[in-house]
């Protein structure tokens, strides 16, 4: 026999990919300019390297959002999970999911608050947790992030009726 939750369709969140060429594109071409200013202007050398640092933060950052940006988040029946196999979120932790315009949020994602708190994880443009707060957003589509909000909000309401 089949239990009911088993049946539950699992909810897929991927960044779209013109989303995620504008975001590394943004971070990327800010590195990028940076380090032409610093090679082509007459800067006081604090300056220079000031901006080369912050050049090169740019560049690694953005770096980081392309390798972030390949991977896909799914709703599953008990946690919430990367496509890389690392868990975000258990549903059972879960005790409440901002998804509000003045809640702090990723653009067009959702905060969980955790019942307790989990490592620091960022991967830039898709998910971040930071205590007990996971965020997912960033350069994802608004509409499937609102309906993996809405979903887990439902099981969140579920579990404590029952």
């Amino acid at each position: 026999m089949h239990d009911h939750d088993d049946a539950e369709p699992k909810l897929f969140l991927a960044p779209s990919p013109g989303r995620r060429l504008i975001g590394v594109g943004s971070v990327g071409g800010l590195g990028l300019l940076m380090l032409w200013f610093v090679a082509t202007q007459n800067l006081e050398p604090q300056w220079q390297v000031g901006m080369a640092v912050m050049a090169f933060g740019a560049l690694w950052i953005a770096r980081r959002m392309w390798r972030a940006t390949a991977t896909w988040l799914v709703l599953e029946r008990d946690a919430l999970v990367s496509s890389d196999g690392r868990v975000l979120a258990r549903m059972e932790d879960v005790v409440a999911v901002a998804r509000g315009a003045v809640a702090f949020k990723p653009s067009n994602g959702f905060t969980l608050t955790l019942r307790k708190a989990g490592p620091f994880v960022w991967e830039p443009g898709v998910w971040w947790r930071t205590g007990r707060r996971v965020g997912v957003g960033g350069v994802t589509p608004g509409t499937p992030a609102r309906l993996m909000a809405e979903q887990i909000q439902a099981r969140i309401a579920a579990r404590e009726e029952g």
